[in-house]
């Protein structure tokens, strides 16, 4: 790995995004487990999200350490960069240091994978993002929620809850990835990396 590609968030404040869709009815789906982390790392630092004009739930703090904003787009996934580029700009936030935490279908259930750039991998919200910054150079946190089985549709998999069985064990692997999210604010990408893959 290049010195470049370990480099977590080097500015002043980074601006951590969880994915998801709004209101109720997609709260427990596996496509929301981004804000489901947003929503332990916002009582991680004490405070509430506020609606704000860029289009996105946000929350001002300090998260392992540094200035952080947590923030979770108002819009519906796949059309949430416009949320996510309005909200980086307001607080000076380059693309760089920009923390996307999102499901991953590639990735068995609970595994966690941190990288810098990359493709897309058919996930409609990190096209959004990628389009709407005009670079795939961000960070992700890549939470696996594994293939649909048989011949189910990837779409309607994701906007399905999790099974009885996954969520026995939920609570902990969202708080994992929480901890995987303060890792690479706190150390950096290859620490994180090394540490949670």
């Amino acid at each position: 790995m290049t010195a470049e590609g370990s480099v977590g968030v080097t500015g002043d404040v980074a601006l951590v995004v969880g994915l998801g869709n709004p209101g109720p009815g997609y709260a427990d789906n596996r496509h929301n487990v981004g804000a489901m982390v947003l929503g332990l790392l916002a009582h991680r630092v004490g405070g509430r999200f506020k609606a704000h004009k860029g289009g996105a739930d946000v929350l001002e703090g300090r998260l392992a350490g540094r200035r952080a904003v947590l923030a979770r787009p108002r819009s519906y996934m796949n059309v949430s960069g416009g949320a996510v580029v309005a909200t980086a700009r307001f607080y000076k936030v380059p693309p760089a240091d920009v923390v996307v935490v999102h499901d991953e279908l590639d990735l068995d259930f609970g595994v966690l994978k941190l990288k810098r750039d990359g493709g897309e991998g058919g996930h409609n919200g990190l096209r959004s993002i990628s389009a709407s910054l005009g670079t795939r150079e961000y960070l992700r946190v890549r939470f696996g929620v594994g293939r649909p089985p048989g011949r189910m549709d990837p779409a309607a998999y994701v906007l399905r809850d999790f099974s009885a069985v996954q969520r026995r064990d939920l609570d902990m692997l969202v708080d994992r990835c929480a901890d995987a999210v303060e890792a690479l604010l706190a150390d950096g990408l290859e620490a994180a990396q090394n540490r949670f893959h």
